[in-house]
Parts: structure tokens; C-alpha cells; sequence
């Protein structure tokens, strides 16, 4: 068995869709980054590609490469998990936080989990993902920012 954690960060700004976990929520700011930027799916990647071994998703999708430009997350999750498997290694389970002062993330978490579990092939019982605030402390309480940490447990 081989154990990977995640984190992820990324600012909040205007004009930019929210997405989370491959899920578009209403809010009023979205989170900047050269993809998508889903943070929640980001911290996912890290996790797995950490326990196989495999270094992190700046290394395999580097920001300075314009085909990532505006990539969906959720395919990149696709893209980690098929290698990891091609690793010779199977996603046991996922364990995510998201940390976010606003919006309300428990309407979504079904989906999110949905799609983070068709994306590595594995059931939704596997998938677990909690959201939390931080009491308007630190850079996620003022809304400056969304972060993410996530866990995973892999078998050979």
C-alpha cells in the first residue's frame, strides 16, 4: 500500500467560473489559474501522483505550456489516473477537504464525488469529500482564496 497527500491553492478573482470537484457552482468569484483551476481536483491529482511516485501535476501539466491553457481538471484527473494504473497500482480510496468560507459546498459533494470516482474507476463509496470554513480566518475566512487537501490510499 502506498499513501499520497495533496494540497492545493489557488486566489479567488471576478470573471472567472467556479469550479469545483468538475462541478460549475454559482458564486460570485471563481478561482484564477492557467486551467480550470480546480483546486479540489488539483489536491485529488497531487495525492495520487505522490503515492505512485510520480512527482506532482506541475510536473506532468506545466503551467507554461499552452495546451493546458483553460484544461479541464477533471479530464487531467482521467489523464493521473490511467498512469498511476499504468504504474501497476489501484486507487483503494480518496479522502478530500475543501476549505472555503463561501459558498456552500454540501449541495455539490454528491457530484463531486461522482465525478472524482468515474474519473479514477473506482465506486463512490471510495470517494469521501467534507468542505469546512476556516472562521473567516486566514486567507480562505477573508474569501482571498480556496484550499484543498487531499489523501489517498493506493494498492499494488
Amino acid at each position: 500500500m502506498r499513501i499520497g497527500h495533496g494540497y492545493d491553492v489557488h486566489k479567488l478573482v471576478e470573471g472567472r467560473d467556479l469550479i469545483l470537484g468538475g462541478v460549475k457552482i454559482e458564486h460570485t468569484l471563481g478561482l484564477l489559474g492557467h486551467s480550470d483551476a480546480d483546486v479540489l481536483l488539483h489536491a485529488v491529482s497531487d495525492a495520487l501522483l505522490g503515492a505512485a511516485g510520480m512527482g506532482d501535476i506541475g510536473k506532468h501539466f506545466p503551467d507554461t505550456d499552452p495546451q493546458y491553457k483553460g484544461a479541464d481538471s477533471l479530464e487531467l484527473l482521467r489523464i493521473v489516473a490511467r498512469k498511476v494504473t499504468e504504474a501497476g497500482y489501484r486507487v483503494s480510496n480518496i479522502d478530500v477537504t475543501m476549505i472555503a468560507q463561501r459558498p456552500k459546498l454540501r449541495p455539490h459533494i454528491e457530484q463531486m464525488e461522482r465525478n472524482i470516482a468515474g474519473a479514477v474507476g473506482i465506486d463512490p463509496s471510495r470517494v469521501n469529500v467534507k468542505a469546512t470554513t476556516e472562521e473567516r480566518l486566514g486567507f480562505t475566512g477573508s474569501e482571498e482564496g480556496m484550499a484543498c487537501h487531499a489523501v489517498c490510499l493506493l494498492e499494488e
